[in-house]
């Protein structure tokens, strides 16, 4: 369905930006998972607008509510739902475009294919509708956190083998409109702290105050930016990922590139291997305590749509906001040519609060494709 995403760990995402509320219900979560609504709610905090002087001044607390699935702590296996309720709602700064397309926006092409849409807020094609991505992703964490803990955490079947230490997400940006972090600057993996140093999620301090001048700058000049997220996964097994049309890296795409603002998805190397021979570019192997490992990673951790148990790490890139306060032109829906200036809360870069649903959308491919290796290489001995 195309509310829907996963196979063995789905997730069904609802509401939109001005309704009564946004949230998720969580299909084949395995029971006993430790969780608590605190937990949920601490990743809500860091994609709640609100938070910063560079994001949307709505004001919503994004408290989570577990309607069901949870009981005295930990889930039980049945379907688990989580609710947001919208508090903050000033629906008459959108009436001008019940009539008018914003350019660049999803109105036009929800208006073609269904006929009717809800202009408040944008409606489904809100980025609130993330909310529940990022609730979902919570849980998701803590089912990866606690699955790759200690000796005997394996993944079960073919090469894949425990992850000593834990699995860690963490997504941080490196760019925004044409200010990019040193390279050289982020080639240790960045704690959560290093991240939430500050609002615009950089952990190259330096490079984060320019970055936050610019969003300031755009903002006042009624205009918006667009920037990178790069997203590192250490701790992954050996194995996870499918040979053919689910490959690991083509559902992080999917998951990626269905995010709002989205325009480019790249992992490993990326494009920049168009200009490498095959001589530069293949990744060695060698023996390394004990393990098969590559010499180097420009594969990003996945070969053959399979994780090799080396980091994974890919960029995603955002467009500016598309809603700005400047007069454009544009056409309504009677097919007249006309005028719309921008009204409502908006972010002049989404990028900084799309940080925390990069990890998330990350978290459940990762869980999926976790549980599909079980299923088919771990449950049954012959």
């Amino acid at each position: 369905m195309p509310n829907s995403f996963g196979k063995n760990f789905t997730i069904t995402t609802w509401g939109e930006s001005h309704g009564a509320g946004v949230g998720v219900v969580i299909d084949g979560c395995p029971p006993l998972l430790p969780i608590t609504a605190e937990e949920i709610q601490a990743e809500l905090d860091r994609r709640r607008p609100g938070q910063s002087d560079i994001v949307t001044p709505r004001k919503e607390e994004d408290r989570v509510e577990i309607l069901s699935g949870v009981f005295e702590g930990r889930t039980t296996g049945t379907p688990i739902s989580l609710l947001v309720r919208n508090a903050d709602h000033r629906s008459s700064a959108y009436s001008e475009m019940k009539d008018k397309f914003r350019p660049s926006h999803a109105d036009f092409t929800y208006h073609s294919k269904f006929g009717h849409r809800d202009h408040q807020g944008g409606g489904r094609s809100s980025a609130r509708e993330t909310v529940g991505r990022v609730a979902a992703g919570a849980i998701a964490k803590k089912f990866l956190a606690l699955a790759t803990q200690g000796p005997a955490n394996a993944t079960t079947g073919g090469a894949a083998a425990a992850a000593a230490g834990g699995l860690e997400i963490r997504a941080y940006i490196t760019r925004i409109h044409d200010i990019a972090a040193p390279a050289d600057a982020l080639v240790n993996f960045p704690s959560l702290a290093e991240v939430e140093a500050t609002a615009v999620r950089c952990p190259h301090g330096e490079t984060a105050a320019r970055m936050i001048e610019r969003i300031k700058a755009a903002r006042s000049e009624g205009d918006s930016v667009g920037g990178v997220i790069q997203c590192r996964v250490r701790g992954v097994p050996a194995g996870l990922g499918e040979p053919v049309f689910d490959r690991l890296e083509a559902d992080l795409g999917k998951a990626m590139l269905s995010l709002p603002a989205t325009k480019g998805f790249e992992i490993g190397s990326g494009f920049a291997e168009t200009l490498l021979k095959g001589s530069e570019h293949n990744d060695l192997f060698e023996v390394r305590h004990g393990r098969t490992r590559t010499v180097t990673n420009r594969s990003g951790g996945v070969q053959g749509g399979i994780s090799n148990g080396e980091e994974i790490f890919f960029n995603v890139a955002f467009k500016p906001t598309a809603t700005i306060l400047q007069l454009q032109k544009t056409v309504d829906v009677h097919g007249q040519e006309t005028e719309l200036m921008g009204k409502g809360r908006h972010d002049p870069c989404v990028v900084p609060r799309a940080v925390p649903i990069v990890e998330a959308m990350t978290a459940l491919v990762l869980v999926d494709h976790w549980m599909r290796q079980h299923a088919q290489c771990g449950t049954f001995k012959f």
